[in-house]
């Protein structure tokens, strides 16, 4: 479970008018969106105010936005009904929520990277374990170079992603990984050039 000073530090940092990562989708979600059919019934981890969510449910997606931070869900339906969607909200810790067996078509996780290595085991578990065979997870964080960007992220080395973490946690998935530097520009929490890495994975059928 997130400590009370990384629960508090969320709150405080969603307790604004304007949306702390913008409202315009990830892009690296956007650009993956193809993947994802409408109907999908889709689990949008730590979803924070609901970009992402928000877009697949404009895509005709069933999406789950799950958060810890009641703020951040809050401005997640209010951007929801800005465009017109229906997402449904769950206020929970993906630490110690229940992840129903093969239940979701597809699992979105965006710099999810909170988590130090022991509980993102236990998460990493579970989206394997939440996954439909079949089942699409689209997941994007900071590799380790990303700390002398600066540029966004945790300042816990830890907590990034490699390719080789990446690889031995989903192995027995069909993986596309690809690590890159590029420029983002997600609100203010996110901007300049970046340390990234995707992953495109397909749950075994």
């Amino acid at each position: 479970m997130q400590d009370r000073h990384g629960h508090d530090m969320w709150q405080q940092r969603y307790d604004r008018s304007e949306y702390l990562f913008g409202e315009a989708p990830n892009a690296f979600l956007r650009d993956h969106a193809d993947l994802v059919k409408p109907g999908a019934k889709v689990l949008a981890l730590a979803d924070g105010e609901g970009r992402n969510g928000v877009f697949l449910a404009e895509r005709g997606c069933d999406v789950l936005s799950m958060d810890f931070s009641a703020r951040a869900l809050q401005k997640a339906e209010a951007l929801a009904r800005k465009r017109g969607v229906t997402l449904r909200i769950e206020e929970a810790d993906v630490t110690t929520w229940p992840f129903p067996e093969e239940d979701y078509d597809v699992v979105v996780a965006i710099f999810i990277q909170f988590l130090p290595p022991a509980p993102r085991k236990a998460l990493f578990a579970n989206i394997r374990k939440t996954l439909k065979p079949g089942g699409l997870l689209l997941l994007q964080g900071y590799r380790p170079e990303q700390i002398a960007y600066g540029t966004g992220g945790p300042s816990q080395v830890e907590n990034l992603y490699t390719r080789d973490l990446l690889e031995a946690e989903f192995a027995d998935f069909a993986c596309d990984i690809k690590s890159r530097d590029a420029e983002i520009h997600e609100g203010v929490a996110h901007g300049g050039m970046s340390a990234l890495i995707d992953l495109v994975a397909v749950k075994p059928a």
